[in-house]
């Protein structure tokens, strides 16, 4: 048995007698096994139905559903039951085997393959993974998901808008506050000021005595005396 290719391997039957090579009849006679892709993994649902696949060409000698639990271990045939069947299909070319199990159970995990009869082939397999359903822990009907839906929505809107009005609230208020505090500013600069008092100043000048309210400078001015002007 040599290996000639991914998938495919040459078979040889020969003879040996007195160290040397002799072919009975036909020489040598050479068949080609060609393996099929198989579906690599399956995680089957406790109870469940499962179908695994095997395919290989130019073989007509047999095979039989082996398995492995683990890859350090040995594999084992299957054995058939009611629950696990095995249907071969047998087209022009390509020979198809499918491992049916009506209700796979946990100690069902494991690597399926093809053994081809009289020889060390195998197909490349499909690991399958017997997993339990979690159970609901709380059985809510679709109105009260509605509800709670709709509560967490509310509560999100509430989480982006909320921030930004309390900024703008707060903005607002130091806002006005500044406001206040310039306008109290400004009243303290004329705090205490007469405004009538300041209108009237410029009429009630205090003049020296002696002199009236208006002189002429002309009549009242002798020749050669100097003229002194009131200061205002």
């Amino acid at each position: 048995l040599f290996l000639n290719k991914l998938g495919t391997f040459n078979i040889h039957h020969i003879t040996s007698e007195n160290d040397v090579l002799v072919c009975p009849t036909a020489c040598i006679v050479e068949a080609e096994v060609v393996l099929g892709m198989d579906r690599p993994f399956q995680r089957i649902r406790l109870s469940d139905r499962a179908e695994l696949k095997c395919c290989f060409e130019n073989w007509d000698k047999g095979f039989h559903w082996v398995k492995s639990k683990k890859a350090s271990e040995r594999v084992e045939e299957v054995a058939m039951s009611e629950l696990v069947t095995a249907t071969n299909r047998m087209p022009i070319k390509e020979n198809c085997s499918i491992l049916t199990f009506k209700s796979v159970q946990l100690n069902d995990t494991g690597m399926y393959l093809c053994r081809l009869n009289v020889s060390f082939i195998h197909t490349h397999g499909t690991y399958m993974q017997v997993y339990v359903p979690m159970e609901k822990t709380i059985n809510l009907s679709e109105s009260t998901k509605n509800v709670i839906l709709m509560t967490e929505g509310i509560l999100l809107f509430l989480c982006v808008v909320g921030p930004s009005f309390l900024f703008l609230s707060k903005k607002k208020h130091e806002n006005k506050r500044v406001m206040k505090k310039e306008k109290m500013e400004e009243e303290n600069i004329y705090q205490g000021l007469d405004l009538d008092d300041c209108c009237t100043a410029y009429d009630h000048i205090e003049r020296p005595q002696g002199y009236g309210h208006y002189q002429d400078v002309g009549t009242t001015v002798k020749e050669g005396e100097e003229i002194q002007l009131e200061k205002p």
